[in-house]
């Protein structure tokens, strides 16, 4: 709760005011019913119909001015809770996108998802409903009791008797419930991710006809969440009836006592219909209670998942270069004998996540160098480590073992931002989103429609935005689903060109190019991008032959490192993808 407490404190005194407005408010409600009391014994057995007039009119006035206040209470309290679930989905958000690749991997992106809009929700809840609740709930219950003893202390004892028990009930199921729904929301986790992957996948499903088998997999999840759901919602629901009960055996005996006490003389009829209404209000007290509590289980639940993201560390941070390894050559990119192992972390979510995995290292001794301007294909079997080399040379992770160095300094000592500026990159399964093609290549960059149009052209992507009637004000879909396999990549490879990079990194992104175009892109690159550092990351060969260096792995082993002439002398593996693949290339 301190967690939502903190970003509460900005508006303290506006919930200030919620519960000053929400107090007046609930005070003139619980004053309707002495009133009646009062016009019922005092006022009517006078037999003048003007006092019972005014004391109308009187009540009707508070009766209004009861709802105004509520009214205005409740619109308060949106207000903060809007404000202040805003700034807590911002900085979930940011923090989000500025964790380490170890983070990611730990928390897992379906488990961000399902903390950004099903946890947040459950805290904006509770946030606007405390303000309401907090204050109306307690009044309604202790003021009733209060003025119920004022009128007649013997049947408000029946109360006194009644409250504590029940209480009791509320609070300690409440603390049982917290558990409870912590379980649901790791179980709205796996529904997200299910959801995620069919969704992302749905081609495939279709394709392989695996409908119904997605379908079992997800009621599956579904069920496990049903039964954490319910089990939870049984828990929180015990209080309602049980507290039901009671208070209608309360009222009953009252009911029974008083009309013995009104047929005696001691009482008033006023006093046994007052007492019903305040038995309903000290009802209501008791049930907001009871709702306040089973949010607060829900927020409690939620806030910790999402202070668990936002109070991470700050990881990968900049190292003092007084402290960094310095490199022994003038190469641009050097690779000093890396080690690498993703390593997940020890929190308790990731033992569980990873819980009977073992952790085997990716990378193994990883050594190489390129020049400024220079070029690095990298070719290596699925899971071979290719994309780990990038992945740790923007330093998304940090090696085990071993120095990274760019530009002559340890990719360490390197503020993020400015790491990453050096960049164009095209990461495999990289990402149109639903924008217009404009603003996927441009990406919220400075750069104008000119150099745009320039990428395009070098990533053999303006022929065909230009075909269309809208040309590069054309919106893609998200996913770029209304694009062909190739448009998207090209598409991609002109955002990666147009900041003009100092390296460009290109991960699988020709696979779905035909030859001829694959050919003319690296063309265009050469003559228009030929001051960058160049790696490409590609299944073909013949994407990567006429490079500087060539390093081909295998299982997170570098077995080969060289031109293409040596390792072709060299290099079995090697020897063996290119007799394969320009074999095929050759007949077809």
């Amino acid at each position: 709760m301190k967690f939502i407490f903190s970003y509460l404190k900005k508006y303290m005194w506006t919930v200030g005011l919620v519960m000053l407005i929400k107090f007046l408010g609930t005070f003139g409600e619980l004053m309707l019913p002495y009133i009646l009391e009062h016009l019922i014994d005092e006022v009517v057995p006078q037999k003048q119909i003007w006092p019972v007039i005014g004391w109308g009119i009187g009540m009707i006035i508070l009766a209004v001015f009861v709802r105004q206040f509520n009214v205005k209470a409740n619109r308060l309290a949106v207000k903060v809770a809007k404000c202040s679930i805003y700034e807590i989905r911002r900085d979930l958000f940011r923090k989000s996108i500025n964790l380490s690749g170890r983070q990611f991997d730990e928390f897992g992106l379906p488990s961000l998802t399902s903390r950004m809009t099903s946890d947040s929700y459950n805290v904006q809840n509770f946030i606007q409903s405390i303000q309401a609740m907090g204050v109306r709930a307690p009044i309604m219950l202790f003021g009733g009791i209060i003025i119920t003893l004022n009128m007649d202390p013997g049947l408000a004892a029946i109360l006194c008797i009644m409250a504590p028990i029940l209480i009791t009930i509320v609070l300690f199921v409440s603390f049982k419930g917290i558990p409870l729904y912590e379980k649901v929301q790791k179980s709205v986790d796996d529904i997200v991710r299910i959801m995620r992957e069919n969704i992302t996948g749905i081609r495939v499903v279709k394709s392989l006809s695996k409908e119904d088998y997605e379908m079992r997999r997800f009621d599956d999840t579904n069920t496990e969440m049903a039964r954490n759901d319910r089990k939870a919602g049984t828990v929180m629901a015990m209080p309602g009836p049980i507290m039901t009960l009671f208070l209608n055996c309360g009222l009953t005996i009252v009911v029974l006592i008083g009309a013995n006490r009104v047929n005696d003389g001691i009482i008033e009829p006023g006093v046994i219909l007052a007492f019903l209404t305040y038995f309903n209000m000290i009802l209501m007290g008791v049930m907001g209670l009871n709702r306040i509590f089973m949010l607060m289980s829900k927020a409690n639940a939620s806030a910790k998942r999402i202070e668990a993201v936002v109070r991470a560390s700050e990881e990968l941070t900049p190292m003092p270069e007084s402290e960094a390894a310095v490199p022994d050559s003038d190469d641009y990119i050097i690779f000093d004998h890396v080690d690498f192992t993703y390593d997940v972390g020890e929190t308790e979510e990731a033992s569980e996540k990873f819980a009977g995995q073992t952790r085997e290292k990716c990378l193994y001794d990883i050594d190489f160098r390129i020049k400024k301007g220079g070029s690095l294909g990298i070719i290596g079997a699925t899971g071979a480590g290719k994309t780990t080399i990038i992945n740790l040379l923007m330093r998304f992770y940090d090696p085990n073992k071993g120095h990274i160095f760019v530009d002559g300094k340890d990719v360490r000592t390197y503020d993020k931002d400015t790491l990453h500026r050096m960049f164009g990159v095209v990461f495999q399964n990289d990402v149109i989103f639903a924008d217009t093609l404009r603003e996927n290549i441009a990406f919220g960059r400075d750069v104008t429609l000119e150099e745009i149009r320039r990428a395009a052209t070098d990533a053999r992507a303006g022929e065909f935005i230009e075909a269309y009637e809208d040309a590069y004000d054309h919106r893609a879909v998200i996913h770029g689903a209304n694009l062909s396999g190739g448009q998207r990549q090209r598409t991609l490879i002109a955002r990666a060109l147009a900041a003009d990079p100092q390296i460009l990194i290109l991960d699988d992104s020709s696979s779905a190019l035909d030859y001829k175009t694959d050919a003319a892109l690296r063309k265009a690159i050469r003559e228009n991008h030929g001051d960058a550092t160049t790696i490409i990351i590609a299944q073909r060969i013949s994407s990567i032959m006429s490079l500087d260096k060539i390093l081909v792995l295998d299982e997170g082993r570098c077995i080969g490192y060289g031109t293409h002439d040596e390792l072709m002398l060299s290099c079995q593996m090697y020897r063996d993808i290119y007799k394969t693949q320009m074999g095929e290339y050759g007949n077809g």
